[in-house]
């Protein structure tokens, strides 16, 4: 792809405007999905963080789920941060009863797996693909459980933040195919590279 790629940021619900200024800052088209028609001009997707029920609810009464699920398995490049990890993930663990996700990704993953807002912790991670590690912000995150034999993992914690010592170890960050999620907040403190791969991802589909 020779021209500035159209990367939507699914903008119903999360942290919409931080993810916009990444992409904008690194050459691409990005505008807001709120609707089918938003989607459909769109050569890939962000699933930022939020809340991962409401946002499920929110792509289904604004008629996004499906068109979301179809394009996904056309092979459109997404990218899921934190809550979007969850929606992009096949199997939830500690969901509420009426959890759904858009699927995708062949993970199992666990909701507020660090705990609560007051868990929430920073620190710097090995990255696959990068040479220098990424600052990770995580919020309320979730981990990956388990991952398919089809999924590549990208980075796990490497040490262990106070409320959670079960966590060094802990899957953060994988790819399966053209779907890359993290547990963490990669637009959050100006380093673009997180996104940056996405973006060539997006240039190479």
């Amino acid at each position: 792809m020779t021209a500035a790629p159209t990367i939507g940021v699914f903008a119903l619900q999360g942290d919409v405007r931080e993810h916009l200024a990444t992409l904008g800052s690194l050459g691409v088209r990005a505008v807001r999905v709120r609707r089918p028609e938003e989607l459909a001009a769109c050569h890939g997707l962000v699933l930022p963080g939020g809340e991962s029920t409401t946002m499920a609810k929110l792509a289904v009464t604004f008629g996004l789920m499906e068109p979301l699920r179809a394009r996904i398995a056309e092979g459109m490049p997404v990218l899921g941060t934190c809550a979007g990890m969850i929606l992009l993930a096949d199997r939830i663990e500690a969901g509420t009863r009426d959890q759904v996700s858009i699927g995708g990704l062949d993970v199992t993953v666990r909701r507020n797996a660090f705990g609560r807002q007051a868990e929430s912790f920073e620190q710097d991670l090995d990255l696959a693909g990068l040479e220098d590690p990424v600052h990770a912000v995580f919020i309320r995150a979730p981990w990956v459980e388990q991952a398919g034999p089809a999924v590549e993992v990208l980075a796990r914690v490497q040490t262990a933040p106070d409320a959670s010592r079960d966590a060094v170890g802990r899957i953060v960050a994988v790819r399966q195919g053209s779907v890359l999620a993290t547990s963490f907040h990669p637009e959050v403190g100006g380093d673009g590279r997180v996104h940056g791969l996405f973006v060539d991802a997006v240039r190479r589909a």
